[in-house]
């Protein structure tokens, strides 16, 4: 039987394991990194879940018609997905927020102008109801099942109206899901678009530092000295960092996560990051099979890449901001192994020390030094003294 959501602490990563999870039986790769995000996501917000899908591997065994690894519970209610294009995700998943913005604005002013008939109690709690919690969307449920009943039989036109949106009374959990060669790539301006916004964006990219659905070819997600396609000597630049240009609007929550290396601190910053009403960002390092790995032990590999720094796990904050704390946390230690120690586990890498030494050995010191500036960088930003910053005002809908 279900545990009633309302009971379960989901801040801790064992009882977060309790909950029903709606995401189950996908055909991605064995051992594909990507998927345990997808389906602790589903634990932490269920079936108040509305996603917007990049196409990518996220696209594919997501919806692998006829079948579907997007569930529902025994009342009926699932996660609302919807696949869009690599280059228009971001828009897509923007214009499903304006929309339920715009339809819970239209219910709340429905349910004002029919307060006489519902009564001012039930519409007055309707209206100011707190649903930062599961027993807070529990008892909007309930508040919103007895609006649907008192409406019953009512065939004034302002009544329809309130019966088709009288759903988005409930707060839905929206979420935007791509991975790098999408968010890095392809859709980038779409998404650098969506964190200007100042909208209730949730972002999930799921980063395997190459575009895995193609085959296997270089992104700017991509490290220096990695073989690919289209990067058949090693790439030759550095990864782009995606992170630091979300935190540089100053109103985006960030966070760079890998399960693998500490679960606690993913199920946290998902917390963090759906509690912000604002635009949010995580980066979730997803093994996969292009890295020339063994599957069987993707989570190890995820905490090795943490261990060497190459993935340092980190938290922005714009609420610490408004408390007048640093809201940049660095949540991961300084490197204890070398990032040469961590590629030598990689096919990727390894490809190019076979076929060219000298080129490998040159590239491999360029992205420890990559890997080194990029942490004195975060370093620092964790030690600066915060400036104290006002809360904005909420977008108007």
């Amino acid at each position: 039987p279900q545990v009633d959501r309302r009971l379960v602490n989901r801040t801790q990563v064992r009882s977060a394991q309790m909950l029903e999870p709606l995401f189950e039986f996908s055909s991605a790769c064995a051992g594909c990194g990507e998927t345990p995000y997808l389906k602790l996501a589903t634990q932490l917000f269920g079936d108040r879940m509305q996603v917007a899908n990049a196409t990518g591997c996220t696209s594919i065994y997501g919806g692998n018609l006829p079948t579907t690894p997007w569930a529902k519970t025994k009342d009926g209610r699932g996660p609302a997905w919807a696949n869009s294009l690599y280059e228009d995700n971001a828009e897509f998943g923007l214009g499903m927020r304006l929309a339920i913005d715009q339809q819970k604005s239209l219910a709340e002013r429905l349910v004002k102008a029919r307060s006489g008939t519902i009564g001012d109690e039930l519409a007055k709690a309707i209206i100011g109801a707190e649903q930062d919690d599961e027993p807070g969307i529990h008892e909007q449920r309930l508040r919103v099942a007895e609006l649907k009943k008192k409406l019953e039989g009512d065939d004034s036109l302002e009544a329809m109206e309130l019966l088709e949106v009288a759903d988005c009374l409930i707060h839905r959990s929206l979420w935007i899901i791509g991975g790098d060669g999408w968010a890095y790539d392809i859709g980038f301006s779409g998404l650098d678009h969506a964190f200007a916004s100042g909208r209730d964006l949730n972002i999930m990219v799921l980063d395997t530092v190459v575009f895995s659905n193609t085959g296997g070819h270089s992104s700017k997600s991509t490290p220096r000295a990695a073989v690919a396609k289209f990067a058949a000597t090693g790439k030759r630049t550095g990864k782009k960092d995606l992170g630091m240009i979300a935190v540089s609007y100053g109103n985006v929550y960030v966070a760079q996560v890998a399960s693998g290396a500490n679960d606690t601190h993913t199920v946290r910053a998902m917390l963090e990051a759906e509690s912000w009403h604002g635009p949010s960002l995580i980066l979730a390092y997803s093994h996969c099979v292009a890295h020339g790995i063994d599957m069987g032990k993707g989570m190890q590999h995820q905490k090795a890449a943490v261990d060497s720094a190459y993935w340092p796990l980190y938290r922005y904050d714009p609420r610490r901001a408004m408390e007048g704390k640093n809201p940049f946390q660095l949540d991961s230690k300084r490197r204890q192994v070398s990032a040469r120690g961590f590629m030598e586990k990689e096919a990727r890498f390894m490809m190019l020390n076979r076929a060219s030494p000298d080129t490998a050995d040159a590239q491999l010191n360029m992205l420890q030094q990559d890997i080194d500036q990029r942490w004195h960088l975060y370093e620092q930003m964790a030690e600066i003294t915060p400036v104290p910053v006002e809360a904005e005002e909420e977008v108007a809908s």
